[in-house]
């Protein structure tokens, strides 16, 4: 077997494991598929995650696969059995900080659980629109933060692979949507998956643009931008006082989904007078089952997320791919 580990910062290799054995209440998954992360691509620049003196973090998770080998206490669950792995709910937190990472031939999932770490695939679901399950739904969440509805009007800041995402879920909720990203590649992808518009914020005014399709709102006595929710899948820097300072409308919503890794000015004066509402969404608390349940529905949509494939023995050429704006969704596949 192998398995990729982050040794220390920028240092990430293909090493070799033993085929793990499971225990009386775990279930061994045969991996088929496993998506690149953003977050991933953060563990390596930061050295891993959790990681002990001398150790190593085992990433990956964005999982779908095949069961191999059942415990003897799990229920439910049978060899052979196409699955999706939601490693939010593993014993081990799969891909995030334990022991064990899914970029690999095999993966232990511990404590398994049909219907919970575990969900079934449909037999007509490839297994790489399985592992696409996990961002989408981090994207469904924070469309669901949004508390956005049909024919709301709003603006996806980033189409990395989880706002193209966040597009298809609100394309589908009946939302009036604005892409907006510096990549020409991921603003094309946005209006394939159905973004009413698109903005490029490096050459054009977003303000303007935004006021062009989305129309104007009122803050007290000031004119604002007519977007209902801005959801931030892009973490720039500036963007939430940008838009708290010079966009907001009254009672206006936006969601915070990309990772801000130091702090940000906020004019908390103007934020005031908008009576805006400002969250955060991380995760899938209640999202994974629903995802996967819409898998079959919108697989089409989705296969296009995907703009590369490659073997597992590839997959550090895929983590410099992943970095690039060029892509969208890496995918894995380990038993190729």
């Amino acid at each position: 077997m192998r398995i990729l580990n982050i040794h220390e910062v920028n240092d990430v290799r293909l090493d070799p494991k033993d085929a793990p054995v499971a225990g009386d209440k775990d279930v061994v998954i045969k991996v088929k598929a496993c998506g690149i992360c953003g977050s991933d691509l953060s563990y390596i620049k930061y050295g891993g995650i959790m990681r002990k003196p001398g150790g190593v973090t085992p990433i990956g998770h964005e999982a779908a696969g095949e069961v191999l080998s059942v415990g003897k206490d799990v229920e439910g669950i049978t060899v052979g059995q196409r699955v999706a792995i939601n490693p939010m709910n593993t014993s081990t937190n799969i891909g995030s900080g334990g022991p064990e990472g899914a970029f690999t031939e095999q993966v232990l999932v511990g404590d398994a659980r049909l219907g919970d770490n575990l969900i079934p695939l449909a037999d007509d679901v490839p297994y790489e629109i399985g592992a696409m399950t996990e961002p989408l739904a981090v994207a469904l969440h924070g469309v669901n933060r949004g508390q956005v509805k049909a024919g709301d009007k709003v603006a996806v800041f980033g189409c990395g692979p989880i706002g193209l995402g966040m597009i298809i879920w609100l394309v589908d909720r009946g939302a009036n949507v604005v892409a907006l990203d510096l990549a020409p590649e991921r603003l094309e992808r946005a209006k394939a998956l159905g973004a009413h518009h698109v903005i490029n914020p490096g050459t054009e005014d977003v303000r303007a643009k935004l006021i062009e399709y989305h129309g104007t709102g009122r803050v007290l006595n000031r004119d604002a931008v007519g977007t209902d929710v801005y959801l931030d899948a892009a973490g720039a820097p500036t963007l939430l006082n940008d838009i708290v300072s010079n966009m907001a409308k009254f009672q206006s919503r936006m969601v915070i989904t990309a990772a801000h890794m130091k702090p940000v000015e906020i004019n908390l004066g103007k934020m005031l007078t908008t009576e805006m509402t400002i969250t955060t969404a991380v995760g899938y608390p209640d999202e994974f089952a629903e995802v996967v349940a819409n898998l079959g529905r919108l697989q089409d949509k989705i296969a296009t997320l995907i703009s590369h494939r490659l073997p597992l023995g590839e997959v550090i050429e895929g983590l410099k791919i992943a970095a690039t704006p060029q892509s969208a969704k890496v995918m894995i596949e380990c038993d190729a």
